[in-house]
């Protein structure tokens, strides 16, 4: 075997996934999805005033994630949808093979679930953590998991 061949061969056999299958960038990908989730679980469960008490009893600590407010919201989805787009590079289980097309149907369904979700509760969105607080946001949480469902559509083969 010559040697361009041999080399050729072995990026296929990586980017085919035969390779390594959790590199750097799966774990930053992961790390920055459940960093995510943690943050917009940790800010509505301990710090967010919940508007529905009156009087409104003081904002939980850490005082900077209290003086944040809503921008809490963006900063967790910010980085869940972020870890979900580097997952769809190459190097990683859902950048290849069946996993693109699990990371893309996933994301799309996830957004359009999220969308009609907030509809059909839209008259008392109370009943529904993190949607109760996002109002009309939530079509922008919902839109945003569909585009980065095209980042993966882009690696489909």
């Amino acid at each position: 075997m010559s040697k361009p061949k041999a080399k050729a061969q072995q990026q296929m056999t990586d980017v085919a996934g035969e390779g390594r299958s959790f590199g750097a960038r799966f774990v930053v990908a992961l790390l920055f999805m459940v960093v995510g989730i943690a943050w917009i679980v940790f800010y509505y469960a301990a710090v967010r005033v919940d508007p529905t008490v009156v009087p409104a009893p003081k904002a939980g600590s850490p005082k900077f994630m209290a003086d944040l407010g809503d921008w809490n919201y963006a900063i967790g989805f910010g980085l869940l949808l972020l870890g979900l787009a580097a997952s769809a590079h190459p190097s990683t289980p859902l950048g290849r093979g069946r996993g693109v097309v699990v990371g893309m149907l996933g994301c799309f369904l996830v957004g359009l679930i999220w969308i009609c979700t907030f509809y059909v509760v839209s008259n008392d969105p109370s009943a529904i953590p993190v949607i109760n607080d996002l109002g009309q946001y939530n079509l922008v949480v919902g839109i945003a998991f569909m585009a980065v469902g095209f980042s993966f559509a882009t690696r489909w083969e």
